[in-house]
């Protein structure tokens, strides 16, 4: 399969969500529309080093398909993280930057008879932002879908009202956000415990994880400890 090609894009909004994340809002003008699907990733070529692979950084696409030629990226700055670091910096409204995508396997799939677990932590909830809000646009059948999003405290809970908005008005859809390190009204401590209790009846489901490595081997461990088999999970790993 051939390489996509590189592709100019401009970042035409930004917009601060949380102390440290960003949204990035980029267009491709060379384009009348920008395809991808759902869970697929781009990668950004930032003047950052000499070599190349050591200037590609690769991000989870927040946004879902709607027919045009913008799409948008949600970045937490990484502390001593020279993508990050450029970006935050030098990303500003007008700023060109070198791409390729879309790209990545990491997709809903063909047959939505399972249910869904969407578990993820930080940033991780790019790529299931974009499903969920496919699954809407398109009046598409499906099982339950529970989208457990771990995060440190409520400042973190990134699209936290445009997802409850979205509980309240799909069926099947379950929103089930979780604070590691804040007392709130809602659920306390990490994700495993909430797939645990979804799960505990053991229905055929589909397991796609996203977020930092260690919240993902551990997820697989506990599922496969579940009973289920390591081909219904799929992952994403950031960082």
């Amino acid at each position: 399969m051939a390489l996509l090609p590189w592709q100019k894009g401009v970042i035409i909004k930004t917009e601060d969500c949380s102390p440290s994340t960003r949204r990035f809002w980029i267009q491709i003008p060379e384009l009348d529309r920008f395809d991808f699907k759902p869970g697929q990733f781009v990668t950004l070529d930032l003047p950052i080093h000499e070599k190349p692979n050591k200037r590609w950084r690769s991000y989870s696409i927040a946004s879902w398909p709607d027919g045009s030629n913008v799409f948008e990226l949600v970045i937490v700055k990484v502390e001593n993280g020279l993508g990050t670091t450029y970006l935050f910096n030098e990303g500003h409204v007008g700023t060109e930057l070198t791409l390729r995508g879309a790209l990545g396997v990491f997709t809903l799939p063909e047959e939505l008879d399972k249910e869904l677990l969407l578990i993820c932590t930080g940033t991780g909830i790019a790529p299931f932002r974009s499903m969920v809000h496919h699954l809407a646009n398109h009046h598409l059948a499906f099982n339950k879908v529970h989208l457990i999003f771990g995060a440190r405290t409520q400042a973190d809970l990134l699209y936290y009202d445009e997802l409850k908005a979205l509980e309240a008005r799909l069926p099947g859809f379950h929103y089930h956000p979780t604070l590691s390190r804040e007392t709130w009204s809602g659920r306390k401590g990490y994700v495993h415990p909430v797939y645990q209790e979804i799960c505990a009846s053991h229905p055929p489901a589909h397991f796609y994880l996203c977020g930092w490595k260690n919240m993902i081997d551990e997820a697989i461990t506990t599922i496969k400890g579940m009973g289920y088999d390591r081909k219904s999970i799929h992952q994403e790993i950031y960082g």
